[in-house]
Formats: structure tokens, sequence, C-alpha cells
């Protein structure tokens, strides 16, 4: 049995970074006496989430929840938020923590500036994920979303308009490429920014050449992590036996065989303890 593990799996720099930020606050914390609270779960990781709140890590889901608690310091995970979001939070008294990755931030900030020019804003990204509510709420005009091809000729497009578009940093980069070259065949003038995160790239393409070359697959990673699902989908096009799992518990060593060569990848949020813990049990299986 062979195992190969892609290069680029584990937590991204955005997701260390998040997570970094919340252990410094709570470092903090065990002097000051100063509540921590997380803006959504940290990351989309189970058993990481489940650390931070036991070491007394209180996630707010929404700005009415805010009412509820006393103030204290709020990290912005990697995802970012909107402007008003960070305006409103601020207002009840709580101290900001802005973890928002520097590529969204970025995005954030082509999207402001385009806007207020007359812009209309294109996102390419699914419209319910944090990430893409947190750019469109720093859009000061239209805004549109779409995440699937066939949905560029359901809208009704303005030729004396110019359309600035982003796309979601975690975004599927050949469903991506696929939208960009159907867009670019309307009569319509686009200015397209290149945001999908080079690491999400990389990722995906690895993931791709390395679905292709082996017999099994295994994508680790919260089953609510959108790069994570984007993983397992584009394993499962080229390995038909791939299998997404959060822990090592939940995969079946019994389907491997000796003569099997596996593949091992994990989402932006997938801590590297985990995935050891499965490189080991599959590696150290008796078939």
């Amino acid at each position: 049995m062979e195992i190969i593990v892609a290069k680029t799996a584990g937590f991204c720099f955005g997701v260390n970074r998040a997570v970094q930020h919340l252990e410094k606050m709570l470092d903090a914390h065990t002097s000051q006496n100063t509540h921590i609270y997380s803006y959504g779960p940290v990351i989309h990781n189970p058993q990481v989430v489940e650390h931070f709140n036991n070491q007394g890590v209180t996630i707010i889901h929404t700005l009415d929840e805010l009412d509820t608690y006393p103030p204290g310091e709020l990290l912005i995970r990697s995802h970012g938020v909107s402007e008003e979001t960070i305006k409103k939070i601020q207002e009840r008294g709580f101290t900001i923590v802005d973890s928002t990755c520097p590529y969204v931030k970025k995005i954030h900030r082509i999207v402001e500036k385009a806007s207020l020019s007359g812009d209309a804003i294109l996102i390419i990204g699914d419209k319910n994920h944090p990430e893409v509510i947190g750019i469109a709420g720093w859009a000061k005009g239209e805004v549109i979303i779409i995440k699937d091809v066939d949905e560029i000729d359901q809208i009704q497009w303005d030729k004396n308009k110019t359309y600035t578009v982003v796309a979601q940093t975690t975004f599927n980069v050949e469903k991506y490429k696929l939208i960009l070259k159907k867009l670019q065949k309307k009569s319509i003038r686009v200015i397209i920014n290149e945001t999908v995160c080079q690491a999400t790239v990389e990722r995906q393409t690895e993931a791709l050449e390395l679905a292709k070359k082996v017999t099994k697959m295994i994508v680790i990673g919260g089953k609510n992590s959108s790069n994570t699902q984007k993983l397992y989908e584009i394993c499962k096009s080229q390995c038909k036996d791939t299998y997404y799992i959060e822990t090592i518990e939940e995969l079946e060593l019994n389907v491997f065989k000796d003569s099997d060569i596996i593949g091992i990848t994990a989402g932006a949020s997938t801590p590297k303890n985990i995935i050891e813990e499965v490189i080991s049990n599959v590696r150290n299986a008796k078939f």
C-alpha cells in the first residue's frame, strides 16, 4: 500500500492567522478577566471550535445576541464581515480583533471603491457563505451574486453599466473559469478582478492531479467547510472511491487493500493533528 499526502493539505494562511489571534486573546484573558467572543465559529472545524469553547470562547451568531452578553473582545474570523456589522459591534461596546484574511480584505476594498464609482458589483460565490455576505456588505450600490454558469442568462444585464467582478476566495477554480468565459461573451462591460486565493488554486489543482493517479482518495475536513466540500467534489470527479471524513472515527478502514494507492488531502480548516491521525491509522491498518 502506498499513501500520498497532498503538500497543501491543512490550515491555510488566513485560517492559521485567525486561530493564532484567538489563542493570543485567550492568553491575555487569563490575567485581564476579559470576556472573549468569536463572531461565528473561528473556522469550519467542529473539533477546533469545541476546543476553544472549552477554553471559554463564546460564539456570537447574530448582532442581536450581543445584547445578551457583557462587552469584551470579539474576534472577526478570516471570512470577514460587512462594514455595517463592524460599526454595530463597536456601538455595543465590544473591542474588535480583526482577523479578516488579507486576501478577503483586499476584495472589500475593491468592492467599496468600485461601487462608489458607480459600478455594479458581481460576486461569483455562494450567497449564503459568510465570506460572500461580508463582501456584499461593502458595496454601496447594486450587488449580483451567482455561483453557476446557467444563472448568467437569468440576469437582466444593463449595457450602460460597468460590472466589477470579484470571486469568493475559495470558489471552485474550474467552475470560476467557465463562468468568466460565458460572462465575457455577453455584450456588457466587465472589469474582472482575480480574487480566488492562490492557495485555493494550488490546493484544488493538486487534489485534482492526485485523485487522477490513486485508487482511493480521502478528503479530511468539516462537513460545513465550503472549501473542503469543493475538494471532495473535485476528487470524486476523478476517483470514484473518494471518502469525505471529519475525523478518523468516520473512516471504515476495511475498504482499503494492500494493493491500494491512497491519496490524502484536507481542507483549509483541518488541523495538522487530525491529518496526522488519519495517515497513521491508514498506514498501520491490518488488511
